[in-house]
């Protein structure tokens, strides 16, 4: 591998995973252009600024943008190494869609000279690395097969992506073995952790599985807390003595599953095999049907409050649904069950529905296109004005609001802040 001071390389998309990775990749003395087609990204990140949350990565593109190490675009440069980090959503039918990662190897194409390397960290289904080679053999013979390929998915956690990104582990898997060797070499540039050399197709299997192995062990805990509502036991007391066995290690129920990958990549398996993969599919219809559940939980909590209230009707209920995103102390909505929860309560519910996420500034688009608007409210707000409140997320600044705060108002506590 080059050395990093003349090496060049292109990430192609700088949205939760892109930016960081262009970051750590800066940090290393590479010079890196992020690009991605949304121009306000581009201005933020030009000005030494972030558009996602996500801690200490402020301040690192702030000092690379200043040192000139990152810069953000809306088109491709020449480089050594082109990464590819766009969304991999799924279209009507649970279809991986896989337009994002054709747009973006297809802005590059023209930029590839014998020697480069594409590498796509987004979430892809089997066998896709391969057509995308093929694609870029297309479009430029002149390459005659001399440039390399791989699949290397990403694996982090949000709220500390920039320490995984470095220390975890990553699984390797070029097109040819020569392509994983060029890749392997590319990380350890910037990776601490072991790098686990394989092919495409195992690559892009390993991320599928790692996903719907989580997927499957939140059904699990998801199922159990429905089952336990339906029995009047408390889950999170049971949850605890049977962790007390040295095998057993049940997680904690919530709303639902979201988020880019549990959500998403399950249904990538099912596509491409559906008669086999039963207990994949399973998971994935029980974990996207958990917010029914938890909808119905609060209009319950309605009707009891009317019959302690029955001079009230339930237009006079306000109801503040306390977290947006997806998982406890991030901005991240997307494929998020609290989200969708609030939606549909704002839908349904006659009276007033306000929306309590202190990780964003803004309303998200799906509440504030709905037409009886719902508010973006402090906590303490949304207290003084609710009677009932919906605990969807277990943000550390919900649990550590003082317990005398939540006595006057009826709590639906799906996913375990007090325990």
């Amino acid at each position: 591998m080059q050395d990093m001071n003349k090496m060049k390389v292109v990430v192609m998309g700088l949205g939760y995973i892109g930016l960081p990775t262009s970051a750590l990749i800066a940090s290393k003395g590479v010079n890196v252009t992020g690009v991605d087609v949304n121009e306000e990204v581009v201005e933020i990140i030009n000005r030494g600024s972030i558009h996602i949350v996500e801690p200490d990565l402020k301040g690192l593109v702030y000092s690379l943008v200043n040192d000139r190490l990152l810069l953000a675009s809306s088109r491709p440069t020449d480089a050594d190494v082109f990464l590819i980090a766009v969304p991999t959503p799924f279209k009507d039918g649970h279809v991986p869609d896989l337009s994002y990662v054709e747009s973006a190897i297809s802005m590059v194409i023209p930029y590839l000279k014998k020697g480069n390397m594409v590498i796509i960290e987004s979430t892809c289904p089997v066998g896709a690395t391969e057509n995308f080679y093929n694609l870029i053999k297309k479009n430029r013979p002149d390459l005659e097969d001399c440039f390399y390929m791989a699949y290397c998915p990403e694996r982090v956690l949000p709220g500390r992506i920039l320490y995984e990104l470095e220390h975890n582990d990553r699984v390797i898997g070029g097109i040819n073995p020569e392509s994983t060797q060029k890749a392997k070499g590319f990380y350890s540039l910037f990776v601490k952790g072991m790098l686990h050399e394989t092919d495409a197709k195992t690559a892009e299997m390993c991320k599928l599985v790692e996903n719907a192995y989580r997927d499957v062990n939140i059904v699990f805990a998801n199922e159990l807390s429905i089952i336990c509502d339906g029995l009047g036991i408390d889950v999170w007391t049971l949850i605890e003595l049977a962790n007390r066995h040295p095998r057993v290690n049940i997680l904690r129920p919530g709303p639902g599953v979201g988020g880019h990958c549990i959500a998403v990549d399950p249904w990538f398996i099912v596509h491409k095999s559906p008669a086999t993969a039963r207990l994949i599919r399973t998971a994935r219809e029980i974990n996207d049907q958990k917010p029914l559940w938890a909808l119905d939980k609060v209009k319950v909590a309605v009707t009891d409050y009317l019959q302690q209230h029955p001079d009230n009707t339930a237009s006079d209920i306000t109801i503040a649904c306390f977290g947006l995103a997806y998982k406890p102390d991030i901005d991240d909505l997307r494929e998020s069950p609290a989200l969708e929860i609030t939606r549909l309560l704002a839908m349904q519910h006659p009276g007033p529905v306000l929306a309590v996420e202190p990780n964003i500034k803004q309303c998200p688009k799906e509440l504030k296109e709905l037409p009886d608007k719902v508010l973006l409210v402090p906590p303490e707000v949304a207290l003084k004005r609710a009677q009932i409140a919906v605990l969807l997320v277990a943000h550390r600044a919900f649990s550590e609001m003082p317990m005398a705060a939540w006595d006057n108002v009826h709590v639906v506590d799906v996913c375990g802040v007090f325990h």
